[in-house]
């Protein structure tokens, strides 16, 4: 898990460039310094696939690691950020207004997403399987909500059938250490590519779906936390 973590954030540094931060238009780089020099990326010609649904070749793990040698120096200058701050710069969290219960922010979501045509596709009550399975009658209510938009998740699997590892999306309703309720999910701002040359070759189709289910899911998780009806 740290290993992909590593390399998701590896990856967001190493996609702007120094030219995005020349520019400012990349909030991930804002506190990163510049890079030495290129990072070759593990991508070769004839190794990408073209045609709808086709998958692009096997990344080995000589490859990752190799970039990863190179990636990590650069890291290594972020010096104040661990895991836990990877993880919270991924996450678009909001906290609930005091006094709403879990039940309420819960049917405010599922409210707003009936109203935006967001379809819920499945539930995980892992606070039900923390205590069954590992019998932790301490860990605070958690939930997640998983949603589709089935005409952005097919262009999204056209393009990179390999990002059905991040379907459907997901919202969470988790309660913390104090019991104050949040309303999470991954951060889906593709803004940062609007800095790069060509978007990174991201048909503008894509981005336009991209840009609308953030925005679904922002509007969603405001309601939620808002207690909205």
């Amino acid at each position: 898990m740290k290993k992909q973590l590593a390399i998701l954030a590896a990856m967001l540094l190493v996609s702007g460039g120094a030219a995005a931060q020349q520019a400012g238009g990349n909030p991930y780089l804002k506190f990163v310094p510049l890079s030495a020099g290129p990072v070759v990326l593990p991508v070769t010609a004839g190794g990408r696939g073209t045609r709808p649904y086709e998958m692009s070749r096997i990344v080995t793990p000589e490859e990752k690691a190799a970039l990863m040698k190179q990636v990590m120096p650069m890291m290594g200058m972020v010096k104040s950020m661990d895991i836990k701050d990877v993880m919270n710069l991924m996450a678009i969290k909001y906290q609930a207004k005091p006094g709403l219960s879990f039940e309420d922010v819960k049917q405010s979501m599922e409210l707003s997403a009936n109203k935006l045509n967001f379809k819920k596709v499945g539930e995980s009550p892992m606070w039900k399987d923390i205590q069954a399975v590992l019998g932790d009658m301490d860990a605070p209510r958690m939930e997640v909500y998983h949603y589709c938009d089935i005409a952005a998740g097919r262009e999204i699997l056209k393009y990179a059938p390999e990002s059905i590892v991040y379907l459907p999306c997901r919202i969470a309703i988790m309660e913390d250490a104090d019991k104050n309720i949040w309303v999470l999910t991954l951060d889906w701002n593709t803004s940062w590519l609007d800095s790069l040359s060509g978007k990174m070759g991201a048909p503008d189709k894509l981005m336009e779906y991209a840009k609308d289910i953030r925005d679904k899911m922002d509007v969603i998780m405001k309601a939620a936390a808002e207690g909205d009806l």
